[in-house]
């Protein structure tokens, strides 16, 4: 049975307070503007949450916080992931015991590790909780890619591992994956950019940063293109596409955190190593956001 926790995921950023302490006035806020505007699923601690940052207590404490003012409304997963294999582990554990929905768990990121290594480290995972479990394939943040055939094999021997996260530009290997994997795996993109090419190669939905903006729009998207209107779907995201370009002028997520600043929903404080955009990086980005009336 295919896994299905929607079509649109929104990797939901961490609102901060000036002294970079977490918002959760500014994050309850947001929670409710994300299921308000189409998100199916909420991913907490993800890249996009900046978990680098982050320690083991801030993403549980958030995710119990995130669980209890959802009240049931969206499906939550949790990032788990690490390049420590243990940490991974223990992480997914804590999800399991927080009451996570799903896992999101990343391909091991800076000690690059071989098509072996990786089927190990989530062989482990796998082992370790009987969560459903998305993988997550980036290779530009982690310097090494998860060949179709590795996904296949763990897709194939652990029934737990459920889904694909795919940020990886080249749609050959969709292709793959889909000749590869068994038939009810699910892949999503995680290119807002690649949404729409990736469905039309069998991709159920994205777990998305644009989402934090126009939500409804990418469901809507997503929505005509399964309906088989697929000349609205392209319609839309050739609407959206500076759009979801400019979310990317800067190291994800400052622009989309200037973006909801701009909306009044967070205020824009990151942590470093990560910085603000200067005056006039914020000044191409609102203009951007400025032509879609979506967005106010």
């Amino acid at each position: 049975m295919r896994y299905d926790a929607g079509e649109v995921i929104t990797a939901m950023i961490t609102p901060f307070n000036e002294d970079l302490t977490i918002d959760y006035p500014s994050l309850k806020k947001l929670i409710n503007h994300l299921i308000d505007t189409g998100s199916d699923a909420i991913l907490v601690a993800g890249t996009t949450g900046e978990t680098p940052t982050l320690s083991h207590e801030e993403e549980a404490h958030m995710f119990t916080f995130v669980k209890n003012a959802v009240e049931g409304r969206v499906k939550i997963i949790m990032g788990a992931g690490s390049n420590s294999t243990q940490t991974a582990v223990e992480s997914s554990v804590m999800a399991k015991k927080l009451g996570a929905d799903a896992i999101l768990s990343v391909v091991p990121y800076y000690n690059k590790p071989s098509q072996k290594g990786m089927y190990e480290h989530f062989a482990a995972v796998a082992k370790a909780v009987d969560l459903p479990i998305i993988l997550y394939n980036i290779p530009g943040r982690t310097g090494v890619n998860m060949q179709p055939a590795t996904i296949a094999k763990l897709a194939s021997e652990f029934t737990n591992i459920v889904a694909l996260k795919q940020s990886n530009s080249d749609l050959d290997l969709i292709s793959d994956i889909k000749s590869l994997c068994p038939d009810d795996f699910t892949i999503y993109s995680g290119d807002d950019s690649l949404t729409v090419p990736m469905m039309s190669l069998g991709a159920h939905g994205v777990i998305s940063v644009a989402s934090h903006i126009a939500g409804k729009e990418i469901k809507e998207m997503v929505s005509a293109f399964k309906s088989g209107n697929n000349s609205e779907a392209l319609k839309i995201h050739l609407k959206l596409y500076p759009l979801f370009k400019k979310l990317f002028m800067a190291p994800n997520p400052v622009p989309v955190k200037a973006a909801l600043a701009n909306l009044g929903i967070i205020k824009e404080y990151v942590r470093k190593p990560l910085v603000v955009l200067d005056e006039e990086e914020k000044k191409e980005l609102l203009a951007i956001i400025d032509n879609y009336t979506c967005f106010i």
